[in-house]
């Protein structure tokens, strides 16, 4: 149970830490009342867990501890639906009904074809 804990919590700030770059620099290119940074990480944090599932079925190196590492630690870390849901509520009060709804339904479908993308590349 230790080192599952380490394992996570290594991997969350590894992830927490590329969130917050991602952020950064997504927010500094791309000036945009559009949250960019969180929908970037949470398109491709799907895309790298479907990717870690896919590859794990089919090499030895991704172990139940790699898998707990990178998927649950560092995907979890890095994507964030509790940001995700901030900046929609924020669309609703500010009467932003189509970033609400383009957001909302975006973050949804490309995330489920993200992590669908990266299951297919990793078998």
């Amino acid at each position: 149970m230790k080192s599952a804990l380490l394992l996570v919590g290594l991997g969350g700030m590894i992830g927490s830490v590329l969130r917050y770059l991602s952020f950064y620099f997504l927010t500094k290119w791309i000036p945009s009342s559009f949250p960019w940074g969180t929908f970037t990480a949470n398109v491709l944090g799907c895309l790298l867990i479907g990717l870690v599932f896919g590859l794990s079925d089919r090499v030895s190196w991704i172990t139940p501890e790699w898998r707990l590492f990178l998927a649950t630690g560092i995907c979890g870390g890095y994507t964030t639906f509790s940001t995700f849901s901030m900046e929609n509520l924020r669309f609703l009060q500010t009467g932003q009904y189509g970033l609400f709804i383009g957001y909302s339904l975006g973050s949804f479908l490309l995330g489920l074809l993200a992590v669908l993308s990266g299951l297919w590349l990793g078998k």
